[in-house]
């Protein structure tokens, strides 16, 4: 394995106590997986290297305390660099930085720290100062960790300002969307409405309009009944029957009836009962009275010539 990736270093042999030095050893990338196996070395010395970035990983390192990347060509740390939270000693000395992570406000335990000959944005270079002794080392650690917890305060506000500012507008556009929705209920109710209305319109010029029809049928119906009893000649007039008539029809059927149970007594085998021996010599009687009286008016017509 190659010497500059710091595979086929023997990390052990260079292990000094809690010390790893690492140090002029032409690294181009950090040997993570090796060092994450020495829990051991909180103290790890990485100056006068090739590095120009450190992985993502590398903040996984979180027993460290005592870091040593000076005299690399790094342009920026990783981004969770803060996952470092028992870092005490940083020295970054003569690399190419312009600016720290926002998550470097997390190493609350940092005590000393080391950022000259590096092109720092100039806030930030005025902040750090110049870290000449011990004492301007550890008042670089204070003020640039406060200035980089005002800076992470600052973009909590502006995400807690943004948050509030998309959760309004959420909002707003939930508040627009109900607003649509029950105008579209209201529209629809409205057409509806509308819509039965016409169909009531239909309905009821339908049943108009038939009963027009059957009005109109029912007049034509009259007008053509009328010429046909107009044609007719006149009736006279209809006497009522007088009581006289009545009678007369009385007693016609009565004579019929006598008629017909004469003619059955005399001509059927009924005359051998005794209501039709009766009936024959009742006529008997009343025959021979007329013949009786018939005589009698021919003695009296004969004595009066």
């Amino acid at each position: 394995m190659s010497r500059g990736s710091g595979k086929g270093l023997s990390l052990k042999d260079k292990l000094d106590g809690n010390e790893l030095d690492l140090s002029l050893c032409d690294l181009n990338e950090v040997p993570v997986r090796e060092l994450a196996a020495l829990p051991k070395a909180t103290i790890l010395d990485l100056s006068c290297n090739n590095l120009i970035s450190l992985p993502s990983d590398f903040c996984s390192l979180m027993h460290l305390v005592k870091l040593d990347l000076s005299k690399n060509r790094l342009q920026q740390l990783p981004l969770d660099f803060g996952r470092l939270v028992n870092l005490q000693h940083l020295d970054l000395l003569n690399n190419r930085l312009v600016t720290l992570p926002v998550s470097f406000a997390q190493l609350k335990n940092l005590k000393w720290l080391d950022l000259k000959d590096n092109p720092l944005d100039p806030v930030l270079a005025k902040v750090a100062g110049d870290c000449l002794d011990e004492k301007q080392c550890k008042q670089a650690a204070v003020k640039v960790l406060q200035h980089m917890k005002a800076i992470q305060s600052e973009q909590d506000r502006q995400r807690q300002r943004k948050l509030q500012a998309e959760r309004e507008m959420e909002k707003k556009r939930e508040a627009e969307q109900r607003a649509k929705e029950a105008q579209e209920r209201e529209l629809r109710k409205r057409e509806k409405a509308e819509e039965k209305e016409r169909r009531r319109r239909e309905y009821d010029a339908q049943k108009a309009a038939k009963q027009e029809m059957e009005k109109k049928t029912k007049k034509e119906t009259v007008h053509s009944r009328k010429p046909a009893s107009s044609s007719r000649p006149p009736q006279p007039p209809r006497h009522k029957p007088s009581w006289s008539r009545s009678v007369l029809r009385v007693l016609l059927f009565v004579l019929f009836c006598i008629l017909c149970t004469l003619a059955a007594c005399k001509l059927t085998e009924l005359q051998h009962q005794p209501l039709c021996i009766s009936v024959n010599t009742l006529y008997e009687d009343v025959v021979a009275a007329l013949q009786n009286h018939k005589t009698l008016q021919n003695m009296l017509q004969h004595n009066s010539q």
